[in-house]
């Protein structure tokens, strides 16, 4: 479910909204930071809660695509490119889309009513804790959709991203909790007539068929790759994540 083999194209193809969103990400961090007219686009849109209190509520949304340093767009970019495709394809576009967005619209909702009334804050984090909620969601009732593997390796890794999250500083505490609470809230909703990840895959086979009576061997070390893989991306996330705490 995590591990990510495809081309760009294939990805692209595959995975629109999430390409739409990085992009996005992306688009906005070098506008903000390396051509005219960033600063005010920085100004406008960040999270403020004086001027939501004022009624600028568009603060609440526009934070969710905005990042200003570079290890802060990369870690929430990898982190969305890791954990978003197998609900992109579960869920379907429109699904994945509504949760992203309002799970991470509630964590500003949150920051805003909970939050001091000077705090400024931006990044996705809020609404990609939403989607680590709907795993959640997932593992502890939903076990047909997800297997023990990955449901051991996402908790893992939702753990140290808590931990994370009050260990750092220059963290929005308050999004990342009610982002995480709200994604699994949906859960319940969302994941009505939803179909496994596995079930959902196109495989193109255009070879005739074969014996292999070495496929059991392979199966093992495919395994051992993939885990391998998935702690190799885990340890480039956390990497992302300190560098986002040195710009």
């Amino acid at each position: 479910m995590f591990i990510r083999n495809e081309s760009f194209y294939s990805f692209r193809r595959s995975y629109p909204i999430i390409t739409v969103l990085v992009a996005i990400h992306l688009l906005l961090f070098i506008w903000m930071n390396f051509l005219p007219g960033g600063r005010l686009i920085l100004t406008m849109g960040i999270g403020n809660n004086l001027a939501v209190a004022y009624g600028e509520y568009w603060r609440i949304v526009t934070p969710i695509f905005m990042h200003i340093g570079i290890g802060h767009v990369i870690f929430n970019s990898f982190s969305l490119v890791i954990f978003g495709p197998a609900l992109e394809r579960m869920l379907g576009k429109v699904k994945f889309l509504l949760v992203y967005l309002l799970t991470g619209i509630i964590a500003n909702i949150a920051t805003f009513y909970l939050g001091s009334p000077s705090m400024q804050h931006l990044g996705a984090s809020g609404a990609i804790f939403g989607l680590l909620g709907l795993y959640v969601y997932l593992v502890i009732y939903r076990k047909d959709l997800i297997d023990s593997a990955n449901s051991q390796l996402v908790m893992t890794i939702i753990l140290i991203g808590l931990v994370m999250t009050f260990v750092n500083s220059n963290i929005n505490v308050l999004a990342h909790l009610f982002g995480l609470i709200a994604g699994a809230a949906l859960g319940p909703l969302i994941l009505i007539g939803v179909k496994p990840y596995y079930a959902s895959r196109v495989i193109i086979d255009d070879g005739p068929p074969t014996f292999n009576p070495n496929r059991w061997q392979k199966k093992r070390v495919s395994n051992k790759r993939l885990k391998a893989a998935l702690w190799i991306g885990f340890a480039v996330l956390v990497a992302a994540g300190i560098l986002a705490q040195l710009f």
